[in-house]
């Protein structure tokens, strides 16, 4: 009960700290699974075409919504870049399986592009972010982008990435805090359905399935090194930079998923978040 009451007072402490700095409406969107809900958050002040974010919530591919927002890093990118972020409240796993969540998400970065000049977006710094499945997400939205190549993505920042439906050496046997071995598998097998465990599985799905990493957008992500993730989210950064795309990770100690949205007073979680603008900065050159 304490660890739930803290998590919801981070969450309404972030979300006081930035509330007047910008606005935020939900909009509806067709996609190929119905009308889907996103919500849009724009500067008040904006003095300017702005970056465009596509910011996509974790949970697992079964859990998350709209609540996750306020602890995400898309109110900070917003506050503190002026940047318009699009969050969308992409299907579940127990609503639609595979592909339904990457259909969304992607359908939504086709309406944040497709709408860039009435949002106030400079069509050359299109972002796409997100934290763990919503890590995935990211990398996954970035494959397809890439291979219809319709839409240009500028920077794609994947944190702690959800991208292996097989286990690695960091996810076979782990026993991290806010996520696991038993978590991992539940999660990908209720995404996954019937393909889970087969040699079938699509990159789209499972981007560490791709083999060709050349053309993405350069990445910039962190990890801790006790966490499931740890492993898969080195080796897609190295997959990255073996293909010639700008890539690099920072990795700090310890074993809590998510650790910078579920304890963001610490200062491991203020550093994290801190390099992370930095990295923005620099890789949209700002």
């Amino acid at each position: 009960m304490r660890r739930i009451f803290c998590f919801l007072l981070a969450n309404l402490l972030v979300i006081s700290s930035v509330a007047k700095s910008y606005t935020s409406d939900v909009v509806r969107i067709d996609t190929p699974g119905g009308r889907m809900k996103m919500k849009v958050l724009q500067p008040k002040d904006a003095s300017g075409p702005a970056p465009g974010i596509l910011w996509i919530h974790g949970g697992g591919y079964v859990n998350g919504g709209f609540y996750m927002l306020g602890m995400s890093c898309a109110p900070m990118l917003v506050e503190r870049f002026g940047a318009v972020v699009v969050f969308p409240d992409y299907r579940l796993s127990w609503q639609a399986r595979y592909p339904a969540a990457l259909e969304d998400c992607y359908a939504a970065l086709e309406w944040m592009y497709s709408n860039a000049d009435k949002l106030g977006i400079d069509k050359s710094r299109i972002v796409v972010g997100g934290e763990s499945a919503g890590g995935g997400l990211t990398a996954a939205v970035c494959l397809y982008a890439r291979d219809k190549g319709a839409i240009p993505v500028a920077l794609q920042l994947p944190l702690y990435p959800m991208l292996d439906s097989e286990d690695t050496p960091s996810s076979a046997d782990n026993h991290g805090r806010m996520w696991n071995t038993r978590l991992n598998h539940w999660g990908w097998r209720q995404y996954l359905g019937e393909a889970y465990g087969t040699d079938t599985v699509s990159k789209y799905a499972s981007p560490a399935r791709e083999i060709d990493y050349s053309g993405l957008p350069p990445c910039y992500t962190f990890v801790m090194d006790g966490e499931p993730f740890y492993d898969e989210t080195l080796t897609y950064v190295r997959h990255l930079q073996e293909a010639g795309v700008e890539a690099s990770v920072d990795v700090y100690e310890g074993d809590v998923h998510a650790f910078d949205m579920v304890q963001p007073g610490r200062d491991i979680s203020k550093q994290a978040r801190k390099k992370l603008c930095e990295e923005f900065s620099r890789l949209l050159k700002l």
